[in-house]
């Protein structure tokens, strides 16, 4: 794999209660220690995140029931080794409880340059890419991921 590209990810979710109901009491609890486990993970490499710690206040297509999680990692296995283990993967497994089910597609990948730190507005760009083309070297899933550009 080229060391000139790392991937960036985004993952959006809409809200069923307000971040201060006791309803989200768990998820909110947990963001601070799986965000240290996140910054601590081999391949992690940045996240977006307000004077807050976290990137809860940081508005998305805005709507204020949405609330957006932007990271960049060197690569799909170290994201996929983060994502499915660990407390990560506990709260995971809860997301139902304190997020919409939607039909539309809130997660999306993309290769960017080393170094680049992508906007909340190049993430919506890329979401909405996916979800009108699919998954596309542009924009993709997990499941239909791409190799970097000077890979292909």
């Amino acid at each position: 794999m080229t060391m000139t590209y790392e991937l960036a990810q985004v993952n959006i979710a809409r809200l069923k209660f307000p971040l201060d109901s006791p309803e989200l009491k768990d998820f909110v609890d947990g963001l601070d220690p799986v965000n240290a486990v996140a910054d601590a993970a081999d391949g992690f490499v940045w996240r977006l995140q307000s004077d807050t710690g976290n990137a809860t206040d940081v508005p998305v297509f805005g709507d204020e029931w949405l609330i957006v999680n932007l990271t960049v990692w060197r690569d799909t296995d170290a994201l996929t080794a983060f994502m499915y283990q660990g407390q990560h993967r506990e709260l995971l497994g809860r997301r139902y409880e304190w997020f919409e089910r939607v039909q539309e597609v809130m997660t999306t990948l993309w290769w960017v340059e080393r170094g680049h730190r992508p906007t909340v507005q190049e993430a919506e760009e890329r979401l909405l890419h996916v979800r009108e083309h699919g998954p596309t070297p542009r924009a993709f899933t997990l499941r239909t991921s791409f190799p970097p550009p000077s890979a292909e």
